[in-house]
């Protein structure tokens, strides 16, 4: 009966999902007189990969190597660790409106959501099964959806009427069924989430499906449908970033951001643009504030070490 009503909340809260919280509001008081930098470092040895802004001009990174995360103000580079009690990896993170970060956990298959406000750890829930791989996540305003990078399958978190974090026992495994394709023996298949144009369904990036699909998911039934973006492929598509109907996407390996403009469905899109940027260093994700894209640089075809520098880049956005 709990699972039933989590679901009708989660399915409920609203005909369209709505804008997520990666990009975050904009802050009268982060004007600066100086030129904002488009680079800024990151601890050594930190082994960043997911990225969120917000509230307000500040980037949150999680941290491969650990529960620790950065929190870096944009206006000047800066940043500091903190600490959330925990020595599980961060993979994908999301920001919400309350200051609330929304953790997918890699192989240890747990969704953390933590007070970025004083680190403090808020619930932690465990999903799947070995060899879940937890990857990404996307808010919308009923719920998190994370992905499986190991299983046909998405986990949605669904919010109470203000908000509130579900029991465990709530918690959606929704199965990928129609169109979706899955690589053998537990393969990695699935990485980057986000969301549809017009709310009303989810984008999933599948990097084996015919060399990387770009996949439209019913949240209500799991049904998958092939995105046409004119025959672009996404062998390497890691992050995703919607904002109106453009669709960021990185491509880790390439080195490269290719940009989409998408019809309200998410069923159609066409291929605009291609960042490239010597500064790239294998990122993974993206996050917006203002007129700028930032991301990570994961360094991944590099043996990690305790001293491996690491930073952040900023480049413009497509308009």
């Amino acid at each position: 009966m709990a699972g039933s009503l989590a679901r009708r909340r989660l399915l409920g809260a609203g005909a369209a999902l709505g804008a997520s919280a990666v990009a975050g509001p904009l802050a009268s008081t982060a004007r600066a007189h100086a030129p904002w930098p488009d680079r800024f470092p990151l601890p050594d040895g930190f082994r960043p990969e997911g990225i969120t802004i917000g509230p307000g001009p500040y980037a949150w990174f999680g941290s491969l190597g650990g529960g620790s995360l950065y929190r870096a103000g944009l206006a000047t580079g800066r940043g500091t660790v903190v600490t959330t009690g925990s020595d599980t990896p961060t993979v994908g993170l999301k920001s919400d409106r309350r200051g609330r970060l929304f953790l997918a956990g890699g192989a240890t298959r747990q969704l953390r959501v933590v007070d970025g406000r004083a680190g403090r750890t808020l619930a932690t829930y465990e999903v799947g099964k070995a060899p879940t791989v937890v990857n990404d996540v996307v808010l919308t305003p009923g719920a998190a959806w994370f992905t499986d990078s190991t299983r046909s399958q998405l986990y949605g978190l669904p919010f109470g009427p203000r908000g509130e974090l579900p029991h465990p026992r709530d918690i959606v495994t929704l199965p990928l069924r129609g169109e979706w394709t899955e690589a053998p023996d537990n393969g990695f298949t699935t990485n980057g989430i986000e969301r549809t144009p017009d709310g009303r369904a989810l984008l999933v990036i599948n990097v084996f499906a015919d060399g990387g699909t770009l996949f439209r998911v019913d949240p209500r039934t799991g049904d998958a449908r092939r995105v046409d973006l004119g025959g672009k492929k996404l062998p390497d598509g890691d992050g995703a970033l919607l904002l109106g109907r453009t669709l960021y996407v990185v491509q880790q390996i390439q080195n490269a951001v290719d940009v989409f403009h998408l019809d309200s469905t998410g069923l159609r899109g066409r291929a605009v643009a291609r960042i490239t940027d010597p500064r790239f260093r294998i990122p993974t994700t993206v996050a917006a504030f203002r007129d700028r894209l930032y991301l990570p640089n994961s360094r991944f075809t590099e043996e990690p070490k305790p001293d491996m520098e690491y930073d952040a880049v900023a480049v413009p956005r497509v308009r």
